[in-house]
């Protein structure tokens, strides 16, 4: 099943046709035909996986998650990027979560684009880093995601280029570091350094991570992918 819905009908042309007009439309039939459909859907609803942007099934019963990154594009009105085609639309199912957090302080502007109102101008943030590992199973012998500390030693390695700098000097003039891309950097940057921490044979963390940036309590951008 590719999805579900779940439909309440008020109509009457199921109604047993040799019944009396006054039994076909009484509030008692109308109950046992609304009560038969709810019924009928709940095996639907519970074959399903729900997710904030709607409801996903497959075959498996796995939930899929549409990557927060593609939503965001769509939402603020981008998906022009021709990196947008190399990200999963589609999370695998994976139950085990590691999350480190960390912080950056930083300065920047978006060049006095007229889009971005006051924040064109230069201006310091405080981002608050959530980064999330997760996997589908646990280190078969140290029943781990990964290693924290390790975790933890390379996510502020990563973070560090960025950390008092002015973002305008790293990446120049014609980059708009919005919340959105500094997630997507910093994820792409973590990838890298996993893959050469482990380019001796070790056992490399193989599943999805998360980069989430938080600017206040109210407002965050994230960016997620797989390891590999």
């Amino acid at each position: 099943m590719n999805g579900c819905h779940l439909g309440i009908r008020f109509g009457f042309e199921d109604t047993p046709a040799h019944l009396p007009a006054c039994v076909r439309t009484s509030p008692i039939m109308l109950s046992i035909r609304l009560y038969v459909s709810i019924i009928c859907s709940i095996p639907l609803i519970s074959s399903t996986n729900a997710s904030l942007f709607g409801i996903v099934s497959t075959a498996k019963h796995q939930p899929l998650l549409v990557s927060s990154s593609i939503v965001l594009k769509q939402l603020r009105g981008g998906g022009d990027d021709d990196d947008v085609d190399d990200v999963p639309v589609f999370r695998p199912y994976l139950p085990y979560t590691l999350a480190i957090r960390d912080s950056i302080m930083i300065a920047h502007s978006f060049h006095n684009h007229p889009s971005f109102g006051p924040a064109g101008g230069l201006h310091g943030a405080t981002y608050t880093v959530d980064v999330e590992f997760a996997s589908k199973k646990l280190h078969k012998e140290c029943n781990w995601v990964i290693d924290i500390g390790v975790a933890s030693d390379l996510v502020a390695e990563v973070l560090k280029k960025y950390n008092y700098k002015n973002l305008d000097e790293v990446f120049g003039d014609d980059i708009m570091t919005t919340t959105e891309f500094m997630c997507q950097t910093i994820h792409k940057v973590i990838a890298e350094k996993l893959r050469e921490r482990y380019a001796n044979g070790d056992e490399i963390f193989q599943g999805w991570i998360k980069v989430s940036l938080w600017e206040s309590h109210k407002a965050w951008a994230s960016f997620e992918g797989p390891s590999l």
